[in-house]
């Protein structure tokens, strides 16, 4: 077993990048992933056999959930390592990435293989490897807030017994990932400079989306 990586020192000079547009990955953060084209499944195999990390990142035009061919990429990803591995079916994966840190695309390198791999530099986010950094900043109250007032909204339940036990980092960061916003959405909370600043910025979207749906809802009555 190889050890996790602590800190930008740790991390290789460059990475495969799989481009996955939504897909959004914050550190300590841990995201399934099915694989099934065959480009991806060259990309598992080849991180297996090596340091077992890969870098998410979006790629600038949306359109397309993966597209094919050098499609511009955003300027700033995450490196993630596969903590899980299943092969479900011929030809198809299962597996869960783990969050490390944020990187900045620094420029594409040529390879042979069919999946792409990119110079990359973390050291502006080396930070992201202390878990609960910039906690203290962050107004856990007013989140929780926004959480009850977005669960009515959304009408679901939420699990207050283990929401209780989640360090506030996790917690911002876990609900930053399952939001159902779209792809602009998910790379400012990616990009966003502090933990305090991803925090205010979700709430802001959830905020904004119930004010809409109270609108709606009053334009019928």
């Amino acid at each position: 077993m190889l050890k996790r990586p602590s800190s930008p020192a740790d991390l290789p000079a460059s990475i495969p990048v799989f481009p996955l547009t939504g897909a959004l990955l914050l550190p300590y953060a841990r995201r399934p992933l099915n694989i099934f084209e065959p480009r991806y499944l060259e990309m598992v195999d080849h991180a297996l056999r090596g340091d077992r990390l890969i870098g998410l990142i979006q790629p600038q035009d949306t359109s397309e959930e993966s597209p094919q061919g050098p499609v511009a990429l955003q300027k700033i990803g995450t490196v993630g390592r596969i903590t899980h591995f299943e092969e479900t079916d011929e030809a198809r994966y299962f597996v869960i990435l783990e969050g490390l840190c944020r990187f900045e695309f620094v420029k594409e390198i040529p390879v042979m293989t069919p999946f792409r791999r990119a110079m990359i530099a973390s050291a502006a986010f080396a930070s992201d490897f202390d878990r609960a950094f910039g906690e203290a900043a962050v107004d856990r109250q007013r989140f929780l807030k926004m959480m009850r007032d977005y669960a009515e909204f959304g009408n679901f339940d939420l699990n207050w017994d283990e929401i209780e036990k989640t360090g506030t980092a996790d917690l911002v960061n876990f609900c930053c990932m399952v939001s159902p916003y779209g792809a602009a959405e998910k790379q400012a909370l990616l990009e966003a400079q502090s933990l305090e600043a991803r925090a205010e910025t979700l709430i802001a979207m959830a905020e904004f989306e119930m004010a809409k749906g109270d609108n709606r809802a009053s334009a019928l009555n």
